[in-house]
């Protein structure tokens, strides 16, 4: 009996690990491709062009040329966002309290060994070598559009993203973009304190510098300043993405692959590796579920929520649930396959280490961050999921505490499908 079990056992895990690398780096990079301006969808590709033009617009703020000065000054408007509303609410987001959580969440970083460090360095290298002109121009974008949420309109569909830049634009969103920009934890605490340098400053690199042909369009390469790890942008982008998925759950799978995305033009960039987006994923689920379980800051979501479902079912003409709807190929964040993208950026193949507990703990109340997308499930059905879908232990990050063990391997994206394919009774 033992034997047996220990052999099925040991079949299931395999089958988890198969699972976890069934991407590879050129699949994982042609998908990247499809949900770039060189996708193969017309509409897509008409819905990312008006996202990009508005994104131009902003950063110009009324003048004829953009500059790299006002690049650096780039907020969202007083129109696009009711920071007003927000202050007035008095809420504090305890902002130096959740940056000492993510340095802790994120300790096992220090005690990494070579061989996960070195294959960290050796994916940047591929990733950033073999990217398209397509997924540069969408890094470009996505790098430059931090401080707007122009970027989350591809992942909505071409119906609805289009009905989210118009009501952004009009300020009809404003509390969801004052409420969910406002939530941005920020790394630079964490940066200075691991002090790791970027792909491109470590000697010897062979890291290509993308040419800004997109933005500013002086072909001047792009660069990042400070720290590498862990990376600012994908924790905005993985906040941003994540908190919309909240907001908007009938689009949660499109929008959480998003902020997967929005990692992984990090890296096509060459300016932070796999480590460094695998690690601001962990701290944004980490803080967005912190945020969600408090009852003050809960509040003041709901508000920001039902003003934005109004406004866009107001742009669409229709039920939000119908503006929504899956637009087939015209919608490749809704391909099957980006759940496996999903899961790819969760490791990025880097080596897993012996001796990690295989056990799933989940922490108390992070089973929030499923409760608008899988209202038909109790706490407890939730948190199984979490258990079920979880990716194999020993992955980079992961460390030896059961809260890094488990936003290391939780996996919104499998837990959103499965509960989807085995619906409960």
């Amino acid at each position: 009996m033992n034997i047996r079990f220990t052999v099925v056992a040991a079949a299931l895990l395999l089958a988890q690990q198969v699972q976890a690398q069934s991407l590879s780096l050129s699949q994982a990079g042609a998908l990247a491709n499809n949900t770039s301006p060189a996708s193969a969808s017309q509409p897509f590709n008409a819905l990312h062009t008006q996202a990009l033009q508005a994104q131009l617009n902003a950063l110009k703020g009324g003048a004829e040329t953009l500059t790299r000065d006002q690049l650096e000054k780039a907020k969202q408007s007083d129109t696009q966002a009711d920071r007003a509303w927000l202050q007035a609410s008095g809420y504090d987001f305890q902002s130096k309290a959740n940056q000492q959580a993510g340095i802790a969440l994120l300790s096992a970083f220090s005690s990494l060994p070579d061989n996960i460090l070195q294959a960290s360095r050796d994916t940047v290298t591929a990733i950033n070598r073999d990217a398209t002109a397509g997924a540069r121009h969408q890094a470009l974008a996505d790098a430059e559009g931090i401080s707007y949420l122009y970027f989350l309109a591809d992942a909505l569909g071409p119906r609805l993203g289009q009905a989210f830049i118009t009501a952004y634009d009009k300020g009809e969103l404003g509390k969801a973009a004052a409420l969910i920009k406002a939530s941005e934890i920020s790394t630079s605490a964490a940066k200075k304190h691991f002090n790791y340098p970027r792909p491109f400053l470590v000697q010897g690199n062979s890291i290509h510098l993308v040419p800004d042909d997109v933005i500013v369009k002086d072909n001047k390469p792009y660069t990042a300043g400070g720290g590498s790890f862990p990376s600012g942008h994908t924790n905005t982008g993985y906040t941003d993405a994540l908190l919309l998925a909240e907001m908007i759950p009938e689009r949660f799978d499109a929008l959480v692959a998003r902020g997967a995305r929005y990692g992984y033009s990090r890296i096509v960039l060459g300016v932070h590796y796999p480590l460094d987006v695998m690690g601001s994923r962990m701290i944004a689920q980490r803080n967005v579920a912190h945020d969600l379980n408090d009852s003050r800051y809960r509040a003041l979501f709901s508000e920001a929520r039902d003003q934005l479902r109004s406004a866009l079912e107001k742009e669409c003409g229709v039920s939000l649930a119908e503006c929504a709807r899956t637009a087939g190929k015209d919608d490749p964040y809704r391909d099957p396959a980006m759940k496996d993208f999903y899961r790819f950026t969760m490791t990025y193949h880097l080596p897993q280490q012996k001796g990690a507990a295989a056990k799933v703990v989940v922490p108390e109340g992070a089973e929030v961050l499923l409760e608008t997308a899988l209202p038909q499930l109790s706490a407890a059905q939730r948190r199984a999921l979490m258990v079920k879908s979880a990716l194999p232990a020993g992955y980079a990050l992961s460390g030896v505490s059961t809260d890094q063990a488990f936003w290391q391997r939780l996996d919104l994206s499998a837990v959103f499908a499965q509960a989807k394919a085995s619906p409960a009774r």
